[in-house]
């Protein structure tokens, strides 16, 4: 079966078998970040649409989803920012009303978490990932390259309110980059902001794929560690 919107089952470090839903197919993003393995973002843009045909997407899950894999998450990730798509809670409501037996997950750049129509849209969620990668503004605008009109406290607006709203499971990711945003002092900004989140878990990551940026290094595991001492929640470092 030829699908062009779910992908997998796949094994994931984090997720562990994984169905995949790619709702951007042309790399299109809220965010050009660096260390992206996806490449670099053709399409950078707040603009919410129906980049892939809902109706598409869904009917593509349901053959799939029919045969009954199985999978411990259904997962919105991809090839650019999943929230960009006007119908993903649509998506998520037909897997919800029809499907109930599989959880889903959420990765996104928490770019448009702040809007309460998109927090709305994903409330059914079981997971959510939403990423952080820096403490200050220009770190952000370095690592992230963001989408005009896309600052970090919109970012952290956003994180914060779902970490209020949202009754599912929230991981927060933070990649590290060496000389990047790996510093005590870069840290201890990232930290200061993350404080008083209402998050379950902490997912630390470094670069393990090239990045869409040549020249950026991984940061080491014994730093990583000495990192997750200073974040004050359960913490998973991924290499």
């Amino acid at each position: 079966m030829v699908m062009k919107y779910v992908k997998g089952v796949v094994l994931s470090r984090r997720l562990g078998r994984s169905l995949g839903i790619n709702l951007l197919p042309d790399l299109i993003c809220s965010e050009d970040c660096i260390y992206c393995e996806c490449g670099t973002t053709r399409n950078l843009t707040l603009e919410r649409k129906e980049y892939a045909p809902t109706d598409q997407v869904i009917s593509e899950l349901d053959r799939f989803l029919k045969k009954r894999p199985v999978a411990d998450y259904i997962t919105f990730s991809g090839l650019g920012e999943p929230t960009l798509h006007s119908g993903i809670g649509k998506i998520i409501d037909y897997l919800k009303d029809n499907y109930a037996d599989y959880k889903i997950a959420l990765l996104t750049n928490s770019s448009l978490l702040h809007k309460a129509e998109v927090r709305a849209e994903i409330k059914r969620l079981d997971l959510i990932v939403p990423s952080l990668d820096a403490g200050t503004e220009k770190t952000f605008k370095k690592i992230c390259r963001p989408a005009e009109g896309l600052t970090l406290q919109l970012i952290l607006d956003g994180i914060e309110a779902v970490s209020n709203e949202f009754n599912g499971e929230i991981r927060l990711e933070i990649l590290f980059l060496k000389g990047v945003n790996d510093s005590d002092r870069e840290v201890n900004e990232l930290v200061d902001k993350i404080k008083d989140f209402k998050i379950d878990k902490v997912d630390i990551n470094t670069l393990n794929r090239a990045p869409a940026v040549s020249g950026y290094k991984p940061v080491s595991k014994e730093r990583l560690i000495k990192i997750s001492e200073k974040i004050p929640f359960k913490t998973e470092i991924y290499i």
